[in-house]
């Protein structure tokens, strides 16, 4: 059984098509496969570390959890994002200091807070409970009137959302639209806007460029009573994490 798992670990770097039995038969095995999956990460590259993590979040063994800190030391951001969100989906004890050790390391490396990275480690911080999001009134008010499990809040109530936002301080990263039928939920395309904030600038500067440029996307967005906006946005504390 040890050999077996070990060929499929190694089997995990195969992205042409084995990696994907691999990890299935590996999450089939379930806790047994952890130790040999743990010795054999760092063998794998990216693509098998990757497809490692994904492993290590469907067979939800704690003993992980070592293994993805290290993760978060890596050379490639996706893996570092990845590893951070496994640790805080899986609730890995211990693991809030290493990811916000991440996080401060993304900022150093100046790689700008809309990025992949940077939102993924964040969204880490927030289920770890080690990030508050600042919520505004108003944005909550209108959260909790929306449907429910709706992925966000009405699009009819975007233009109050962005300004409730702006006028607490808040940055507006980006917004993402959704339909909801009865049959499922469905991403809308967002009108084709492109806008990138100048991180060099103050933070008052920032939150009315997030608010004129959302205000626009607004304008254009698409509408109807099953149309949802889901906005990311951050506190000026996020770019000045707690050490």
């Amino acid at each position: 059984m040890t050999t077996r798992i070990e060929r499929l670990v190694q089997q995990l770097d195969d992205s042409t098509g084995p990696s994907y039995d691999a990890r299935a038969e590996l999450i089939g095995i379930g806790s047994d496969a952890i130790p040999a999956l743990i010795d054999g990460l760092p063998s794998l590259d990216g693509f098998g570390q990757l497809t490692a993590i994904e492993t290590f979040e469907e067979v939800a063994d704690p003993r992980c959890g070592p293994a993805l800190i290290t993760l978060l030391d890596s050379d490639d951001s996706t893996i570092r994002e990845r590893a951070a969100m496994a640790l805080a989906s899986l609730k890995i004890d211990g693991a809030v200091e290493s990811v916000r050790r991440a996080y401060r390391a993304c900022l150093e490396r100046a790689t700008p807070p809309d990025w992949s990275e940077p939102g993924g480690i964040r969204w880490a911080l927030t289920e770890l409970g080690a990030r508050t999001p600042v919520v505004p009134p108003l944005t909550a008010h209108l959260r909790a009137t929306a449907a429910n499990n709706a992925p966000g809040w009405p699009s009819a109530h975007f233009t109050e959302i962005i300004n409730d936002l702006a006028d607490h301080a808040q940055v507006i990263l980006y917004s993402q639209f959704w339909r909801v039928d009865a049959d499922g939920t469905y991403g809308v395309s967002s009108p084709a806007l492109d806008w990138e904030l100048d991180w060099t600038t103050p933070w008052e500067h920032l939150v009315e460029e997030s608010r004129t440029w959302s205000l626009l996307e607004a304008s254009e967005a698409p509408a109807g009573d099953n149309i949802f906006v889901a906005p990311t946005w951050i506190d000026r504390t996020d770019l000045n994490p707690e050490r």
